[in-house]
């Protein structure tokens, strides 16, 4: 097939958070289809030092920093409409040196990975366009939406633009990508789009990188979190369990210690370390280092769009997880019997402490676990059919 053009919103390598490990595996497999020409955008100055590592992949790679403000694209979005998300992913330099590709180069598909990239595709373009938006983003600012005061009032604006955004680039596209059944039933139920038009393509897990550590002594007390920690989520999430969850936690076993695993952590991040149990270790080499040391592992996030690489990777490492319903959801495994799905600090607390004190309970709740990663979220297997979603076969 012709050459493959794929535009990302950061820059796939390393794969070191939940859309650049998506990105920088389908990468992987489009580059063993045709010559992939990798357009990104780069907000880490530090993914720069990789880019060796996609040259060894793609035929060329093209790196532009990201420098639009928030202030800026939130101004753009008041002036010229559109939505600040999107704004906020501009850049002349990019469009300009992706026109000259598409002009230059033999192109036979573009592979859009994020919504924001979209802005980047012509709309004569005459190639077919593979649109990735892995989350449905428009619905994390509706449900930011039911906050009050101007912050509420914003994300109501923002949901609304961004909706009609995802849905204009969805008709234009060819197919239209989402990581779970429930993301893409969820956008053809607001767009009226199709099965033909919006499809699922989940997230897998590298069986090889992640996995159980026998070599590594458990702690018996530990409970990790691991995650960007500038991520605002996974910030409201951590601050939340330590505030409400934490305390009950304590009570029944003054031994326990709560670890939050990853970088950039915010000052409200930084501040939960001062709390009797908690630890914040910001950027670390290897989380599974962590992962491994851990007697079980959280995911108690309120807010949460698509799979959790973050509960993909505990379970393929053998650890019992205790999530809350929304980043449990799109996870092909089963509640009781894989992992453990818990809402509200009463509940989640008791199975915490449950697990800490059975610990053959939870060594057998992570045997099931590594079980079904094993099993179901192999990235061969998820990417099976990604040559006729790029229109290769």
């Amino acid at each position: 097939m012709h050459d493959i053009l794929f535009l990302a919103h950061r820059v796939p390598y390393p794969p070191d958070r939940g859309d650049k490990i998506r990105s920088w595996h389908i990468l992987q497999a489009l580059a063993k289809l045709a010559h992939v020409h990798v357009v990104a955008l780069c907000d880490d100055e530090r993914d720069k030092a990789h880019l060796d590592v996609l040259r060894g992949v793609a035929a060329s790679v093209a790196v532009f920093d990201r420098s639009a403000s928030r202030a800026g694209a939130m101004t753009k979005a008041l002036l010229r409409g559109g939505p600040a998300s999107v704004h906020a992913f501009g850049s002349s330099a990019f469009a300009d040196y992706v026109h000259t590709l598409l002009r230059e180069r033999e192109i036979g598909c573009v592979y859009a990975f994020s919504g924001q990239m979209a802005q980047y595709v012509p709309h004569n373009l005459d190639v077919r366009f593979v649109m990735d938006f892995v989350d449905m983003d428009s619905a994390k600012y509706g449900q930011w939406a039911m906050a009050g005061g101007l912050k509420g009032l914003a994300n109501r604006f923002e949901h609304k633009r961004l909706q009609a955004y995802e849905i204009a680039t969805a008709r234009r596209a060819d197919v239209s990508l989402f990581v779970s059944a429930a993301e893409a039933d969820l956008f053809r139920s607001v767009s009226g789009l199709g099965a033909e038009k919006v499809q699922v393509l989940e997230n897998g897990i590298d069986l090889l990188h992640f996995a159980p550590d026998p070599t590594t002594e458990r702690d018996p007390n530990l409970i990790v979190f691991t995650g960007q920690m500038d991520y605002a989520p996974n910030v409201e999430a951590v601050v939340d369990f330590v505030r409400t969850d934490w305390p009950q936690v304590r009570t029944a076993l003054p031994e326990a210690k709560f670890v939050v695993v990853g970088r950039n952590p915010v000052a409200a991040v930084q501040a939960l370390g001062g709390m009797e149990g908690v630890e914040v270790t910001g950027e670390v080499p290897d989380t599974r280092v962590w992962l491994h040391r851990a007697a079980l592992v959280v995911a108690p996030l309120k807010l949460a769009r698509g799979v959790q690489n973050k509960v993909l990777e505990a379970m393929a490492c053998g650890k019992a997880v205790v999530a809350s319903s929304g980043a449990a959801t799109g996870i092909d495994a089963l509640a009781g019997r894989d992992f453990i799905v818990a809402d509200g600090a009463a509940v989640t607390a008791k199975r915490i402490v449950t697990l800490l004190q059975n610990p053959e309970d939870a060594a057998r709740l992570g045997v099931a676990a590594r079980a079904r990663m094993a099993a179901r979220y192999g990235w061969a297997a998820q990417l099976a059919h990604l040559p006729e979603l790029a229109g290769a076969i």
